[in-house]
């Protein structure tokens, strides 16, 4: 379980292609109190630590998450948004973020507001029953509050300290983006679905 508030970032300085996957290594500060069976969120990813030394970690990447994330894009020189598990005697800063990608989508906009930025992100179908307005989503592993909703956007507002401090100074228009919506959402619209199917049919 993560909150989405972002540690730090990892530089890529490694990628090895495996068959179905990949092998990542990150040079990132966060290594020197790494251990190998450790969990850490990559971009929102929930991944195992496999490898460490004091400046650097290894991941491995599987199929699945190649299909549903953006980590199958990254490359050497690539930044990565990192966080390490929440703690039980932690405060929750963000929200509840499991490290457990929904989906991608496509950056439509970035909009630079003086000191602060604006990021407008697709709405991908499936995601839409999990987006309310002033409600909680996970963008890159960045808890973030929606701003502003269409019937195919959000808005997300950015702050200077989180443009800082995260890899969204190196977005652009047109980047993949992973999102996961927020965990009791889910469990609202699994409830309400599950109603509808235990209604009975009419004349049945």
């Amino acid at each position: 379980m993560f909150t989405g508030l972002v540690e730090g970032t990892g530089l890529v300085s490694a990628r090895d292609d495996m068959d179905g996957g990949m092998r990542l290594r990150l040079a990132t500060p966060l290594a020197a109190s790494a251990r190998v069976g450790d969990s850490i969120a990559h971009n929102g990813v929930c991944l195992t630590v496999v490898g460490c030394d004091a400046t650097s970690i290894v991941t491995e990447i599987g199929p699945e998450t190649m299909r549903v994330t953006n980590l199958g894009a990254l490359a050497p020189g690539d930044l990565v948004n990192l966080e390490r598990p929440l703690r039980a005697d932690a405060h929750l800063g963000g929200h509840f973020v499991q490290g457990h990608v929904d989906t991608t989508a496509r950056i439509e906009a970035i909009v630079d507001q003086g000191e602060f930025w604006t990021i407008r992100v697709e709405v991908p179908p499936a995601m839409a029953p999990l987006l309310i307005l002033k409600g909680s989503i996970a963008l890159d592993g960045i808890s973030l509050t929606v701003a502003a909703l269409g019937r195919q956007w959000f808005e997300v507002m950015i702050i200077p300290h989180t443009w800082t401090v995260t890899n969204l100074h190196r977005r652009r228009v047109g980047d993949a983006v992973n999102l996961e919506g927020d965990m009791l959402g889910k469990y609202v619209l699994r409830f309400a679905e599950l109603a509808r199917e235990a209604q009975p049919v009419p004349g049945a």
